[in-house]
């Protein structure tokens, strides 16, 4: 690979670590927030609630800006929107404002979201991209790995407005970089409207693509999968397994690490198989892994066969997502950031839902979470199945 495109994964890849990390390196000091500002810790989750909620939605902001202006000038704009307001927030002057400066620094983060996987779209034609998306993924199995533990380092000897500090910092190092070495390789395009009515009907035209609607819902669905263990395993591994946070941080790891492995597995399927075969072969796999899943829960199988079902889901995303992130953006060129801003709103978006549906299923046991991420992994399955016969496998598209 030419150093040219190394430098530029790399920098793809730190971009995207802004999302993950701005929610996992803060995590550990959620206690400390709500003490600083004696309020409830339900005052202090809202701060996550509303960095989640930005960055679901905040992406299809940036979908028509960056066909617009190009993928630069609004990467730098909201690299310096992400920095001002993780300044804002270590300096908050209460927990309402705190509230409102992590949404803002979600807007911020989003940039590092929806541009990486425009600019793959630019770069690299489907099949390399696949490749490349599963090198970038690397950061959603590591961010829950070392993140938290950074953040529980900074609070050890510092209090948590350090956290936002240290996000600061390395987004400066980010904006920096992208400054000095990125290269837009599309450029601006003024044919491209930002008035309401346009955008919404561009939008319309990406999700009527049949084969976009396909790979990206997959996606979604996978997405809600991971959403639902994360949302739900605080709750059934400690709760009810009884493990303590030092063992649940290690459990944790081990599944992030599957992620990772999955990931890099990917890369040398591709070598040999089509993206198209892998994704659809590992989607069938989820009918007997979700059905086990449920069933054994029912059964009274027991904790470990639990665990070996639902470390398989969770490493399926790492050969789900990086294919259909670029089987599904393979069809456009022109608004490839609409289709790119689009697809990470539907994979979020399904996140938190089935984040919510794990909560309104709770009844004290582990089923809500099993059955929630039974269903995501059902629904990717049957998505991509009902969608075979009309999806073309795309060859080379540039």
């Amino acid at each position: 690979m030419a150093k040219s495109n190394t430098t530029l994964i790399i920098l793809l890849g730190a971009l995207t670590a802004v999302g993950p990390f701005s929610i996992d390196m803060y995590l550990p000091g959620m206690d400390s927030i709500a003490n600083y500002f004696e309020t409830p810790i339900e005052n202090a989750q809202l701060t996550l609630a509303s960095f989640i909620f930005g960055i679901s939605f905040g992406q299809l902001f940036y979908g028509p800006i960056i066909d617009r202006f190009g993928r630069k000038t609004p990467l730098i704009v909201g690299m310096v929107l992400y920095i001002v307001s993780s300044l804002a927030c270590a300096f908050s002057p209460s927990i309402w404002a705190l509230v409102f400066f992590r949404f803002l620094q979600s807007l911020g983060a989003c940039a590092g979201m929806v541009i990486p996987r425009a600019v793959i779209r630019d770069a690299f034609p489907p099949h390399e991209g696949a490749k490349v998306f599963s090198q970038i993924i690397l950061v959603m199995g590591v961010a829950p790995i070392i993140a938290p533990s950074i953040g529980a380092l900074l609070l050890d000897y510092m209090d948590w407005k350090w956290i936002f500090h240290a996000l600061a910092a390395i987004s400066v190092v980010t904006l920096i970089t992208t400054i000095v070495s990125f290269q837009d390789r599309k450029g601006p395009d003024q044919s491209i409207s930002l008035k309401i009515i346009p955008v919404l009907k561009e939008y319309a035209e990406v999700f009527s693509n049949h084969h976009f609607r396909a790979y990206a819902l997959t996606s979604g669905f996978a997405a809600a999968v991971m959403f639902a263990y994360i949302g739900g395993s605080p709750y059934v591994f400690k709760v009810l397994h009884g493990l303590d946070n030092k063992e649940y941080g290690i459990l944790f790891s081990f599944n992030a690490g599957g992620l990772i492995l999955s990931s890099q597995l990917n890369r040398l399927l591709l070598k040999k198989y089509e993206a198209a075969s892998i994704v659809k072969f590992v989607c069938l796999s989820y009918f007997p892994v979700s059905f086990c899943l449920v069933l054994f829960s029912i059964l009274g199988f027991g904790f470990i066969p639990m665990l070996v079902l639902i470390f398989l889901l969770v490493s399926a995303f790492g050969l789900i997502v990086p294919n259909s992130s670029a089987l599904a953006m393979a069809p456009f060129s022109k608004n490839a950031g609409s289709a790119s801003a689009l697809m990470g709103a539907l994979q979020l978006g399904f996140g938190s839902i089935s984040t919510a549906a794990v909560s309104i299923l709770h009844d004290g046991s582990e089923l809500p979470m099993l059955i929630v991420m039974s269903v995501g992994g059902l629904s990717a399955m049957f998505c991509l199945l009902l969608s075979g016969r009309k999806i073309r496998h795309l060859k080379e598209l540039n």
